[in-house]
């Protein structure tokens, strides 16, 4: 049988147990947002941060867009005709990209946050100079310092599909 200690007197753990307790109880706390799915305040923010850059996508506001990618070597964008590794890359794809037929219109978007550092933002997009054929981007979304930050975007074309049935 384990014989538990108490502070003399008091019927009390020793300080230092409580003391360690207690440390365990606020780190845990501390993680509990981070694995909390869609907590509203951080989805309004990278809902305004995926605005903001769509905003920027249609008009080519090219230096909007290389800021709101992360500026790294491990961030990739794969597109509907390319494959982008490092920041620069995709830099230098989005300096040499026509800015011709870049509106589109947004449907079924879902962002999902994980905590308060980390998102996904998925949509469906389709342009009228593409009848019949509808786009699909993924954006993964960290927190960083200077803000949210794409750090894997991922867009593809295909037939549109009809839609299935519940």
């Amino acid at each position: 049988m384990a014989i538990k200690r108490r502070d003399s007197g008091t019927g009390r753990k020793p300080k230092s147990t409580r003391a360690r307790e207690n440390r365990t109880r606020r780190r845990a706390a501390r993680g509990a947002d981070r694995t909390v799915i869609d907590l509203p305040e951080i989805v309004a923010e990278v809902k305004a941060a995926f605005e903001h850059y769509e905003r920027a996508l249609v008009s080519n506001d090219i230096a909007t867009l290389d800021k709101l990618f992360h500026d790294d070597p491990r961030t990739v964008r794969y597109g509907a005709g390319e494959n982008l590794y490092g920041y620069d890359e995709i830099k230098r794809f989005r300096a040499g990209r026509s800015p011709v037929g870049l509106m589109r219109a947004l449907s079924k978007t879902v962002i999902t946050t994980y905590g308060r550092d980390f998102a996904v933002a998925s949509t469906l997009f389709s342009r009228d100079t593409a009848p019949g054929r509808i786009g699909r981007q993924t954006q993964t979304w960290v927190r960083r310092p200077e803000g949210w930050r794409v750090v894997v975007g991922h867009v593809s074309v295909i037939d549109e599909l009809a839609e299935v049935a519940p």
